[in-house]
């Protein structure tokens, strides 16, 4: 499968060519913060798959929490394009509004329901999770 995508303004973008993993939407506060409010959907793909084509990505990592992801965003337009987790080498979380088309996602699973908001929507159709679910 190939996957194209890039940021809001266009200075980065991004080509995977592979297998994607899994594809979730996470309702954790963290999250939350980074998309105004609303759950992140995303697809986990390898790293060996990935070009960034044009533009380099910024990044954030807290430093006050054990074990914390490293977001990666456009340095002009703030676009939150993946994340990078210690837990998971080789991984990176792509979010699927950087997709040039999107279409396929489905998300195979809900995780941290725990911290949903009343307002967000977890189909019925897939498994949910108050935290991670084991093994991943």
């Amino acid at each position: 499968m190939e996957i194209e995508g890039g940021c809001y303004c266009g200075r980065v973008r991004y080509r995977f060519e592979g297998e994607p993993g899994p594809a979730m939407q996470c309702h954790c506060r963290e999250c939350q913060y980074i998309t105004g409010g609303n759950p992140n959907v995303f697809v986990m793909i390898p790293e060996s798959g990935l070009q960034f084509i044009q533009g380099e990505l910024s990044s954030f990592k807290r430093t006050d929490i054990e074990s914390a992801v490293t977001r990666h965003f456009c340095p002009k337009c703030g676009t939150a394009v993946g994340t990078t987790a210690p837990g998971a080498p080789g991984v990176f979380v792509m979010k699927v509004g950087t997709m040039d088309d999107a279409a396929f996602f489905q998300p195979d699973m809900a995780i941290f329901a725990k911290d949903a908001m009343s307002f967000h929507h977890i189909p019925d159709d897939i498994p949910s999770f108050e935290e991670l679910p084991p093994g991943l």
